[in-house]
């Protein structure tokens, strides 16, 4: 194998029994049914940088890559829900239904939340589709799990941190509160006779006033800094851990995670320069350094970085901020990603991608050598449709 066509980077995600592969150029799919055998599809990308030349810029690449991987990362999904599935059920005279599945998808998978990869709940399609709809079709309904992805994730990973964070820095008291003016309760004045009686009203408020009260005291508006988007970020982060957890105890997630170590097994023999062999692959390590889970933590640190620069008096303007900032996030997380992935980079980058790695103790698992069969087929189904030797585009996140 010549020297140029090693420098391939390639990189992959695991799908329901099996192993999508991308190179530069192309992608497949490897999926094992339920009788055993294995069937793949394979086609190559569309080349976006070739269109708008643009996005071969470092940070717009990123952006690309990512909205490229969320479609085909749930196109996969798909594709190998009815692939893995479909002739059982079809046996059974059931129709194919897997709704609302929990999609913790790793490498190009990790995409497919809001910045790549939030784990999240995508629609399985209820009918079985045709064997060539990755190259056919399948935009509408993988834009659609798109948009519920983006929507489920916004809200887990982005509002919901900023509101705990804002509500905890009030509650703490690290933070000015509302002025007595705006917090406290109002009274009314009552003549009777002579006298004047003094009645707070909070007694006679129904309890959805008080409590309505209670919330906008504790999400008054506070201005983040450092302290407080660190500690937005690790809420995010805890939430994320959790999700990752909560799956890793599903049998079906752990089998999605024994797929994710065999892709990433797969990728290092090819790096090694070794023949894509079962032999080969099973002693590689199953923790990749470009593994779109440290991918996940660099995203994590870049965000407290970024959002401390632009911050407002207003949860509306800071949430607004967040969201418009995640694909300049998404861009230079994806070059952090890319140049701790290089033999030659610093101990910065390796230092800053080592929680990410520890973390896939979790989401990846030791796959048996039927695994690693699957994964190194999708390579080669993925290789064979890459141009001459030398001519590398965007590198994929393993």
């Amino acid at each position: 194998m010549s020297t140029n066509e090693r420098d391939l980077i390639v990189g992959g995600q695991a799908v329901i029994e099996g192993v999508m592969m991308r190179t530069p150029n192309a992608y497949a799919v490897a999926v094992r049914k339920a009788d055993g055998t294995i069937v793949n599809i394979a086609a190559r990308l569309p080349k976006w940088s070739d269109k708008y030349p643009l996005l071969k810029l470092p940070v717009l690449r990123g952006s690309a890559v990512l909205v490229q991987s969320m479609g085909l990362g749930i196109k996969a999904l798909n594709y190998s829900a009815n692939e893995a599935f479909g002739d059982a059920q079809e046996a059974e005279g059931k129709e194919v239904r897997v709704a609302l599945t929990p999609a913790v998808i790793e490498g190009e998978g990790d995409f497919a939340g809001l910045t790549g990869a939030v784990p999240g709940l995508f629609p399985v399609p209820t009918e079985k589709r045709a064997k060539d709809e990755m190259k056919k079709g399948g935009t509408a309904a993988a834009a659609g799990s798109i948009i519920f992805a983006m929507i489920f994730n916004i809200l887990l990973f982005v509002a919901a941190p900023l509101l705990l964070t804002n509500a905890l820095f009030i509650g703490a008291g690290w933070a000015p509160a509302p002025s007595a003016s705006v917090a406290s309760t109002p009274s009314v004045s009552v003549a009777a006779g002579s006298d004047t009686t003094r009645v707070n009203s909070d007694s006679n408020d129904a309890w959805y006033s008080r409590g309505w009260r209670t919330v906008k005291t504790y999400l008054h508006p506070v201005r983040p800094s450092i302290s407080f988007n660190l500690i937005d970020g690790l809420i995010r982060m805890s939430f994320f851990l959790i999700m990752i957890f909560s799956f890793s105890l599903l049998k079906d997630i752990r089998r999605v995670f024994e797929y994710h170590g065999a892709e990433h097994k797969t990728v290092f023999t090819w790096e090694a320069g070794l023949p894509l062999t079962v032999e080969n692959a099973r002693p590689q390590p199953r923790q990749h350094p470009r593994c779109g889970t440290s991918f996940l933590m660099v995203v994590m640190l870049v965000s407290i970085a970024l959002f401390s620069v632009i911050k407002f008096d207003s949860l509306v303007y800071n949430f607004l901020v967040r969201l418009a900032l995640v694909p300049l996030v998404a861009g230079l997380s994806y070059e952090i990603i890319r140049l701790s992935a290089k033999k030659e980079s610093g101990w910065f980058f390796k230092v800053i991608t080592r929680p990410g790695v520890w973390l896939q103790n979790i989401t990846t698992q030791e796959p048996d050598d039927q695994q690693l069969e699957v994964a190194i087929e999708a390579l080669k189904e993925s290789l064979k449709l890459e141009p001459a030797p030398g001519e590398v585009g965007l590198a994929p996140l393993s």
